[in-house]
């Protein structure tokens, strides 16, 4: 089936494809959801096809093919508070990911025990009762959260409106109980009905095969899903199921690709790239920006040493995406205000080394992969994900490096306070002085942060006041009500009734969405103040 587009692939190979970019791009979305890698690229392939057998127009199957390539894209988002209440919260996402919430009984079968595992006795009770009390609660903000962050994510890669709208539905049930909107039946949109009948098909082929695919989405047909489309499904599932799980799937995507193909070029690829960087850094509410700051950082530091204009692009990309494996970790690990365990460390540590993979994956990304995975490694020996040294460190990833670091302390973390650009400096110096970064590398970083000036930014975007900017930070940084109340000293009810006013100017309705807003408008804290 998809064989006879080879040649046509080789032809516009020359440019990027999107669908390139984003495939390997959905590895994040794979492992920021606890899924198995390539889960996205799959449900793809299941999804367009399914689309085409029931007579989808192209464009809707298009609009299939992106809304599943990037359904959970905004999964990260929503870690910190996953894993305020279960800890690992990518464990916490395999389960309500396999969770039938049509059927109550198995929230007590699946969701507790699963989500719970490993815990001791008292959490494990705790957390049980906070599913009975609030899940539903919980599970509203999640899959608002998840939509809200996915439609933003298509509008910025200039997807077209149809599958930001699909986005947006991608949650939402057949029978009207799902969010954020609570549409029904044909309320939702054919490429999120499609989409979710694909991911819940793959999602229980890769734990059981066909059988238990067949099984699952039948269980669900009528309540989460569309019972028509699962009839469809189920009759055709062997091929549908085997044929997407055959050979590479990034190669698949490229040919089962709809027409016409949409190309970037070469000058957009770090537009698609802040996309990603800025969701990433939306796992945890004190990374807010932080890639998008290490590519300022690291472009600036590149054009002082004169690096050539394809190689300071190469790196502009590679500091946008050089956390994207974060994702894979979870936020009981980054967000843990004491010091780490070595194995907690040594999971740690795979960050980077799932960030080269994942750039690997795509052909366009490809180049960046290797500067962007070694952003942490040390001149000396002593960094990692390979532990390389000097001579096999190139000049950009020492750049990279030197901007991260920079960047990393000038933020808080749950264990010491920010450091101003000052002592920033001075630590980053100490560093080069001992032989881990490269001197050369942390004196152009060192000059570009301090000759940064300040970045002129919209007076008031989306007509936000001051006092509500204020409080769309705080918000950004995970603060409640009341300590938006206490620090700002007004009233819980007066703080209340900003973030409601702030939301709506800014047509949000969860803190991720928001704090994402405040990302791209810069309005988050920056190093010059």
């Amino acid at each position: 089936m998809y064989g006879e587009r080879a040649r046509h692939n080789r032809a516009v190979a020359a440019k990027l494809r999107l669908a390139d970019l984003l495939a390997g791009l959905s590895l994040v979305a794979d492992l920021g959801y606890g899924l198995v890698p390539g889960h996205a690229m799959r449900s793809c392939l299941v999804g367009v096809a399914l689309g085409r057998k029931v007579g989808l127009s192209e464009r809707d199957v298009a609009e299939t093919f992106y809304t599943l390539l990037l359904s959970h894209v905004g999964c990260a988002a929503f870690s910190h508070e996953m894993s305020a209440v279960f800890g690992d919260e990518l464990m916490a996402n395999r389960a309500a990911a396999r969770t039938n919430f049509a059927d109550p009984k198995d929230i007590f079968v699946t969701l507790i025990p699963e989500s719970t595992r490993g815990l001791p006795p008292l959490a494990r009770a705790r957390t049980a009762a906070f599913i009975v009390a609030r899940g539903r609660e919980l599970g509203r903000s999640y899959c608002s959260t998840v939509c809200e962050i996915a439609k933003e994510t298509a509008r910025r890669i200039d997807l077209p409106e149809g599958v930001q709208s699909a986005l947006l539905q991608v949650k939402e049930s057949w029978n009207g109980s799902g969010f954020p909107q609570g549409l029904r039946g044909e309320e939702i949109q054919a490429p999120a009905r499609i989409a979710r009948v694909a991911s819940e098909a793959v999602l229980f082929y890769d734990l059981g095969g066909v059988d238990l695919s067949t099984h699952a989405v039948t269980r669900r047909a009528g309540s989460l899903l569309d019972p028509a489309l699962v009839h469809d499904f189920v009759v055709n599932a062997h091929g549908l199921l085997e044929e997407a799980a055959a050979g590479d799937p990034r190669e698949a995507i490229l040919a089962a690709e709809p027409e016409p193909v949409v190309e970037k070029h070469e000058d957009d690829l770090p537009d698609v790239a802040s996309a990603f960087g800025d969701l990433v850094d939306l796992k945890t509410p004190f990374t807010h920006g932080h890639s998008k700051e290490v590519a300022r950082l690291a472009k600036g530091a590149a054009e002082r040493l004169s690096f050539d204009g394809p190689a300071t692009e190469r790196l502009y990309v590679a500091a946008f995406l050089h956390d994207v494996g974060k994702v894979g970790i979870s936020d009981q690990l980054w967000e843990k205000p004491g010091p780490l365990t070595g194995p907690e460390w040594e999971q740690v540590r795979m960050h980077a080394y799932h960030t080269e993979r994942i750039l690997a994956t795509s052909k366009a990304l490809e180049p960046v992969a290797r500067i962007a995975g070694m952003h942490h490694e040390r001149l000396d020996g002593s960094g990692y994900h390979r532990g390389c040294r000097a001579g096999e460190i190139p000049e950009p990833a020492r750049v990279l490096a030197a901007a991260d670091a920079f960047q990393t302390m000038t933020e808080d973390r749950p264990y010491r306070a920010a450091l101003d650009l000052e002592r920033a400096a001075k630590e980053l110096e100490a560093l080069a002085e001992s032989g881990k970064l490269d001197p050369a590398a942390v004196a152009a970083v060192v000059e570009t942060a301090g000759q940064r000036v300040h970045r002129r930014r919209e007076l008031r975007p989306g007509g936000l006041t001051n006092r509500e900017i204020e409080v769309l930070r705080l918000v950004a940084r995970a603060c409640s009500n009341r300590e938006i109340a206490d620090q700002l000293h007004i009233s819980q009810r007066t703080a209340e009734h900003h973030v409601q006013n702030t939301y709506a100017k800014i047509g949000v309705t969860t803190r991720s969405a928001a704090a994402l807003f405040a990302i791209k408008h810069d309005l988050l804290p920056s190093l010059e103040s």
